[in-house]
Parts: structure tokens; sequence; C-alpha cells
């Protein structure tokens, strides 16, 4: 077998106070004007960017949301052509670097990422939009946003559960690549070493949120565990995540940090390389950490709890079933069904 390893090209600025570099990225980019898409819990930050943007800035929205309706990035359309946009920066979790990539997939123009949270969609090619209540996903190296700026101060503000579940999505994304079927000796480190910090950090930034060298770590780790996820193809969970927020309109954070545990006891025994990885990273069982940690914060802890009713789950498993991302464990209709009803 002959694996095959390829790397996209990516700026990222790393660093406290990375965020005030953002207009020297734009003027590098050739960029006159700006548009500057944020969500709402970004406010401060994109007034900050806003105005050290001057007159390269040219237009605002606020409006994105989570899982990149078709119909918001038609709005976000509207602003563009409006205003003759020619870059796009984007600032906040995954629904904001979300509507970029649609902005840029419709454009083709030059992508700014500033992410507030650890979502991991900002080094990936990847983009899932919703439609009528389907969440599609493609991936293309366009998609992939041509610099990225990490500045720790601007998480430090991110309440305890948020900053829990963010990470806990970032770290979904490292425990899939180590049982990837197209891993490499690359995306192995990458995600060992992803796992490594997302969860040796969250103790103390779980308990002092303000722990900057906690929070540098957790941003280090999503940065490494979403390069896995532009890197090689994700499976069960991510596809689980990807059809049951799509159909029921789910946060997708608390969605990843109820699911993953039990998608990785599902998993491990059919993935023993993976197993053995994590066993070691956590100390014993990986699942188990994986519980305690989804069940240490004040909010959704199963798809009941969400407003997923039971008698949808078997419609969700046949859907998942007739067309199965790759995974380890089985993904037939009634062993995704009983997946989701451990969840549920």
């Amino acid at each position: 077998m002959v694996i095959v390893h390829e790397t996209a090209p990516s700026r990222v600025l790393l660093g406290a106070g990375a965020r005030h570099a953002v207009p020297d990225e734009v003027a590098r980019l050739g960029a006159r004007r700006v548009l500057v898409a944020a969500t709402g819990s970004a406010r401060s930050a994109r007034d900050e960017v806003w105005a050290a943007l001057g007159e390269r800035a040219a237009a605002r929205f606020d409006g994105a949301v989570v899982h990149t309706p078709v119909a918001v990035t038609d709005e976000a359309m509207a602003v563009v052509e409006a205003s003759g946009v020619d870059a796009v920066v984007t600032i906040g979790g995954g629904s904001a670097i979300g509507l970029g990539k649609a902005v840029v997939a419709r454009t083709g123009i030059p992508h700014v990422a500033v992410p507030t949270t650890y979502a991991g969609s900002e080094v990936t090619p990847v983009l899932g939009e919703t439609r009528d209540g389907v969440k599609e996903t493609r991936r293309e190296a366009g998609l992939l946003p041509g610099t990225v700026v990490y500045d720790v101060e601007l998480t430090l503000g991110m309440p305890v559960g948020l900053t829990l579940t963010s990470a806990v999505n970032a770290l979904a994304h490292a425990v899939e690549a180590l049982w990837a079927p197209d891993a490499t000796p690359v995306s192995d480190a990458l995600a060992t070493e992803a796992s490594r910090l997302l969860l040796s950090s969250f103790p103390a930034v779980l308990a002092s949120p303000g722990d900057v060298a906690g929070r540098t770590a957790l941003q280090e780790g999503a940065w490494l565990a979403g390069t896995c996820l532009a890197t090689v193809r994700m499976g069960l969970h991510h596809q689980l995540a990807h059809a049951l927020g799509g159909t029921f309109d789910l946060p997708h954070a608390e969605l990843h940090t109820l699911l993953l545990a039990h998608v990785v006891r599902h998993n491990l025994p059919a993935a023993p390389a993976a197993a053995a990885r994590l066993t070691a990273i956590a100390g014993g069982d990986p699942a188990a950490a994986i519980a305690t940690l989804a069940a240490s914060y004040d909010g959704p802890r199963r798809l009941r709890d969400l407003g997923v009713p039971a008698d949808g789950l078997r419609a969700v498993a046949e859907r998942v079933a007739a067309s199965p991302y790759p995974n380890p464990g089985a993904t037939d209709a009634d062993a995704v069904e009983a997946v989701l009803r451990a969840a549920w």
C-alpha cells in the first residue's frame, strides 16, 4: 500500500495580539474593499478589526448562523455584490468562518479567518451548507482560508460551557483522524499531539478560564486537530453530527460533545491502533474520559435534551447507512441506530 500525504498551502499567525496584524494581512492580499463577517459573540473583536481596517472596511455582515444555511449566505452575497467586496475577514466560531467559505465558494475572493473558538474550520477546505433541512458537505482546495489569525486574547472571555463544547468539538477532529482509512504518519502525529494538548489542558482552563497558558494549549490543539480534519476523511461521528444538525437544526459544538463518547465506544474495538494511542493519552478508557468531560458542564447531555424526537432516529440511521463515511465500526442502519439511541 502506498501512503499519500498532501499538505495544503496556508498562512497561520499565532500569538497574543495577533489580531492587530489583520490590516497588514489584508494589504498583503491587495484587497481594497473588505467584508467583515462576525458572530454575535465576537462583536468587540469585530469592532476593533473594523476600525483598524480604516478605508478598506467596506461592509459588515453579522447574520452568520450554525450549519451555514444557504438562505443566510444569499443575504450575505447581496451585501457583497452591493459593496464591491474583494476580500472577506471572518471573526468568530465555525458559523462565521463557514459563512466566509460559502462567500468564497461563490466569488473566489481571499479569506482571512480570525477564530475565537476551537472549531477548527479555519484550517480546512471543508464547507457544510444546509438547504431544506439537509446539510451537504464538500471539500475543495479553494475553500481553505488563505490566512488564519490565532489570538489567544480573543478566547479569554469564552464561557466555561462554550470552552468545553468547542474544545471537545476539536478533540473529535483528532480522534476521528486516528482511525481514518487514509491516515498517514503525519496525520497520526498531529492527531496524537492535538489530543494530548486538548485533554491535558481541560482541567486548568475549566478551573480558571483566564489561564493564558492553558488557553494557548487549547488553541494549539484545535489548530492541529483542524489540520487533521483538512488532511484525512472523517467517519461516523462527523456524519452523525451533520445528519442530526442539518435535520433538527442543533447547536454544533454541543452535538459533537454529547455524541463523541458514544462513537468512540462503538469504534475503538475495531480500531486497535487508535485505541492504544488514546488510552495512553487519557490514562485509561478514552470513552469514559470523554463522557466525564461531556457530563461536567451545565448543558445538554443527551439528544433528547436537544429536542430530538425518538421516532426520528431510525430515519437518520437509515440515511447515514445508505451512504456511510469510512468508519472502523459497523455502519449498517441497526448499528447506527444503536449509537443514536445510546446518545438519546
